[in-house]
């Protein structure tokens, strides 16, 4: 087990018994689902998300084993990925609080609490309007070379997100207007797995993820190109990863939408 953590501006509100003090918490209600509820809430006006994680249950451990896959027991899982990309210099949520009791993994409690991402944008909203609008042409190319930067750096350090969609990568709005730089937040980290090395099958997942929800944004083949080619940190072009990851992504777009995606528009900048 993990020792609880709590960082000095939550430590008088978690004094005594920090899990009935974090269970207790109240605010908005942002997600509930089975055993797992997440809560906004504010203390001494700054604002923080707790994610509560209450016993799965071995029905649901086991269901997940027959699916190979790696069950979710708690927020242990997200602290250590939160973690993990703090060591390689990757932007994402600060860690405010952590606590993790019950040696059971069917009915262990956990807690995480997180400070607000404040004056963000999600990708999926600032380029939303992309197909109508198109962005200016350097923008968008650094754009997609941070965003190829911070997936290869979770990939090629083992780290596989399992929800890895343009939406939970938020864009800094402060630091882009003040300087034009380019900070991208990754988060959602809870179904997150480290390994040595990620099995091809889950690259191709996270990979297919992003081009899915990227599909309506009127990007073109050279755009798609660049990513690859920041990816693949220069090494050889992998043809047969990246057809996997395109038929991936298409499969995804038209269980989500019941029609095919937008055919890729020819460039149209030199």
């Amino acid at each position: 087990m993990l020792p609880v953590e709590v960082a000095p501006e939550l430590a008088p509100m978690l004094a005594g018994d920090p899990f009935a003090k974090a269970f207790a918490l109240e605010g908005e209600v942002f997600r509930c689902v089975k055993n797992r509820k997440t809560i906004r809430f504010l203390w001494n006006g700054r604002p923080y998300f707790v994610k509560l994680h209450r016993g799965v249950g071995w029905r649901e451990i086991l269901k997940n084993i027959f699916q190979l896959k790696r069950p979710v027991l708690g927020a242990a899982n997200e602290y250590r990925a939160i973690r993990h990309l703090e060591k390689l210099g990757i932007d994402t949520m600060r860690v405010c609080a952590f606590g993790e009791r019950g040696w059971n993994p069917a009915s262990r409690e956990s807690f995480l609490i997180t400070a607000e991402l404040e004056h963000m944008i999600s990708l999926e909203d600032y380029c939303r309007e992309w197909n109508n609008h198109p962005p200016e042409e350097g923008l968008k190319r650094r754009l997609i070379t941070r965003l190829a930067e911070v997936c290869a750096g979770m990939h090629y350090s083992g780290l596989n997100h399992r929800d890895c969609y343009i939406c939970h990568f938020l864009l800094d709005r402060t630091a882009f207007e003040r300087n034009g730089e380019i900070r991208l937040f990754v988060l959602d980290l809870h179904r997150a797995e480290i390994r040595n090395e990620i099995p091809r099958r889950l690259r191709v997942k996270d990979l297919a993820g992003i081009f899915f929800s990227s599909m309506d944004l009127g990007l073109s083949r050279r755009d798609a190109l660049r990513f690859m080619a920041v990816y693949r940190r220069g090494g050889p072009l992998d043809g047969r990863l990246w057809r996997d990851v395109h038929e991936t992504a298409v499969r995804l777009y038209r269980k989500e939408w019941n029609k095919e995606p937008p055919p890729c528009p020819e460039t149209k900048h030199s």
